[in-house]
Formats: C-alpha cells, structure tokens, sequence
C-alpha cells in the first residue's frame, strides 16, 4: 500500500464491506474517505441537475434498452475475449485480452461517452464539451455526438495535440472543434481545467462529457457505471471458455474509467487478485512520473478529493508519462478507495518497460496495444513469471494506432539504423 496513506486492518475490512455491498458512494459522493464534492456554487445547480438525472434514467429499463440495442450495433458489444497462445507460451502462464480495443473508435472510452451523450439529451443540454488527453475520449465523445445530433466542442493539450495529431484529425472530421490548451502543463489536467471553465460558464446550457472516474460527484459513480459492462462480459466469458475465474485480473491506470470499468464485476470475487498499473515515468521522483497511487498524497484537485502528486506545500506538480492518457496528476476516488481497503494493488511500470511490452505484444500477436495498454501488460508478465500456469486476464483498453507518431520516434527510427 502508498507508504503515505495506511489503514488500520479493521477498518479496511469494513470498507471493502461496504464497498461490495454497493454502500458507495454515499450521500455525499463518498467512497470512504475520498470523493466528494469540491466545487465553486456556480456548478452546484449543474452538478445535482445531473445527479437527479441518473436517478430517474441511467437504470430504467427503457434508457438501458436503447443504450444495449447502440451498444451492440453502433459500439459492437460484446467485445472479444482473446486468448494470447505465443505470449503465454513465452510467459508461462495463461494470457488473455479482454478486447477493447475492438470497440468503436478504437478504446474502452465509447462506452462512457456514448452513454453520458444520450444523458445528456434526455436532460436537454445544447452542447458537449469535453476534455481529452491521449484523444480517445475526444473521438468517442466527437463521435458520439455525431451519432445523437449534438455539438462539441473538445479541450486538449498543445503537447497532446502534438503527440496525438491521428486522433485530432479523426475528431474534426467527426464534426468536433477541438480547442488547443496552452497553458499549465499542456496536458490532461490543463484540457479538464479549461473544461471546467467553459462549463461554468453555461452550466445549464452545456453538458461536461467526463472522460474518466475522476472528479466531482457524481461522475466517479457515473463513469463507474457506464464502463462495468467491461468487467461484467469478461467474468461471463473467462467464465464460459474455462468454466470458473480467473486467477488475476489487470489493467492500467490513470484516471481509473477502463480498470475500474474491468475491476467492479470481480471485487466481490476475493479469490481473485486484481492489480492496476500506474505510469512509471522515467522514475520515482516527485515530476518524473504519473502514479498518484504509488507515490500520491491526499488532496483536492478538479473537484474531487483523492490521493494526487504534490509537493509538501500541496501544490500540484507536474507528472511525465510516454502515454498521453496516462499522463495526470491524480486517480479517481474509488481506486484510492480500493487501495486503502487492500481488495486490489497497485504497481507502476516505466516508459521503457511499457514500450518493451508493446513490442512484445505486436510481434508475437499481431496486435499493437495502446501506450497505456502496454504498462498493464508489463505488470502481467510479471505476475505470470510469479504465477506460472495460472491465468491472467489483461484489458486491453485500446489499441496503438494513435500513438504512432510517439511509436516512430521511440522505436521504428531505431529499427531502421
């Protein structure tokens, strides 16, 4: 557990009580001792708008009808469970994707977007904005709007924009008007910040399409909710191809949508160990990297109360990451909440041991994860090198086409000299 955040073993035992017994979050956004709600009164209205929404929509069958028939035949849903014969050969254990990079767009992110767009329309807003780092929410929400007849407009990141330009181009082409954020760190927190604003500005007009678990209350919940259906068709799968559970279950982990999403459907299933992989960075110093849960602190930040990278005064510091979509300073609440119960670990793994992965995976596959992909199949190889003849199940949360231009630069010159 994050040397900095430790509880005592009762009191874990009782949040992961909770935890399964869906008592998260509360009344107040909480999941334990994180969530929450920190945000200026102008958003309030907005922010208790949406949560009456959900209330009276997200779980009604006829919402829940419409959004499975788009599933199926917009997102294509159910997405594979792919057994990997040469890595687990090479591994020593049994190695499994949990296929989402096969999903529309090309990520795990359609499921959320598309599901808060058709919210959103139901609850009459104008417009979308949304944020986006490695630009697979950007095209999903572009798409998704697209799909429902809704403008939007995206924040990204200048260095994003730089390193993620196929996915910029797939969003204008969508319809989408994607604004350029320079300043802060030019990244994903920098894109949510000026959503954020662009929010408040209209925030009874305009819908903030989220992007991942993160900040106020009730997107964590909402988010959650919307990216389940990952870990409920992969538990059904493992189930039908092998007749019981798998040993382990990992993915990786920035904001937290895709390893939340594949982690909910076995919390419950204590057998079963679950790990989610932060980005390493060049290192473990304050700024050379993105793992709020290994090296965090508690704080505010966007809304939300979670464990984030900050100094001793508790101002934000800036993280570095390969992956663009890994690339921020904190995690969504659930997660620090998982950590602090001791049900799933957290481990980082570095560019260099995510690019080695990546390459791993597409020569002796055939298929090329996404940069953030590749830091959960680091952790897995691990995991089989430790557990061999067991069973892992990776969720591949989307595939690498986008990350391309950051692939030739770190890679492919390379092979050609």
């Amino acid at each position: 557990m994050n040397a900095h955040v430790r509880f005592a073993a009762d009191e874990q035992q009782r949040l992961l009580a909770d935890e399964i017994a869906g008592r998260f979050p509360d009344a107040r956004g909480r999941f334990g001792p994180y969530g929450g709600r920190y945000v200026p009164e102008t958003l309030i209205p907005p922010l208790e708008r949406l949560e009456a929404g959900i209330r009276e929509h997200l779980h009604r069958a006829d919402f829940q009808a419409e959004l499975t028939h788009e599933l199926r035949t917009w997102v294509g849903r159910p997405t594979a469970l792919t057994y990997a014969p040469r890595l687990s050969a090479a591994w020593g254990a049994g190695i499994w994707f949990k296929r989402e990079d096969l999903a529309h767009t090309g990520a795990h992110k359609i499921n959320n977007a598309l599901g808060q767009a058709m919210l959103a329309k139901r609850l009459g807003a104008k417009r979308i904005v949304a944020e986006t780092g490695a630009g697979q929410h950007g095209v999903a929400s572009a798409a998704a709007c697209a799909r429902l007849g809704l403008p939007c407009i995206v924040y990204m990141g200048a260095i994003d924009m730089e390193r993620q330009a196929p996915n910029v181009g797939r969003m204008k082409l969508m319809g989408a008007e994607v604004v350029p954020v320079t300043g802060g760190d030019q990244t994903l927190r920098a894109a949510i910040d000026e959503a954020l604003r662009d929010w408040v500005a209209d925030p009874m007009g305009t819908f903030y399409l989220l992007g991942s678990a993160v900040g106020p209350h009730p997107y964590p919940y909402l988010v959650r909710e919307l990216q389940a259906i990952i870990g409920r068709e992969a538990r059904a799968q493992f189930l039908a191809e092998r007749g019981r559970l798998p040993d382990a279950i990992y993915a990786c982990v920035g904001g937290g949508s895709n390893s939340i999403g594949m982690f909910h459907a076995f919390i419950p299933d204590r057998d079963v160990e679950i790990v989610g992989v932060e980005a390493g960075g060049r290192g473990s110093g304050l700024g050379q990297n993105a793992a709020s849960l290994s090296y965090g602190w508690p704080g505010v930040l966007q809304g939300c109360y979670s464990l984030l990278l900050q100094d001793e005064n508790g101002q934000i510091r800036e993280t570095d990451s390969i992956s663009a979509g890994l690339d921020y300073p904190g995690v969504g609440p659930e997660h620090a909440l998982l950590l602090a119960s001791g049900r799933v670990g957290y481990e980082s793994a570095t560019d260099a041991e995510a690019l080695a992965a990546l390459q791993e995976c597409s020569r002796m596959e055939g298929i090329l994860p996404a940069l953030e992909t590749a830091h959960a199949l680091h952790g897995a190889k691990g995991w089989a090198a430790r557990n061999p003849g067991r069973d892992v199940v990776i969720c591949m949360s989307g595939r690498g086409d986008k990350d391309m231009p950051t692939l030739q630069r770190a890679i492919i010159e390379g092979m050609s000299k």
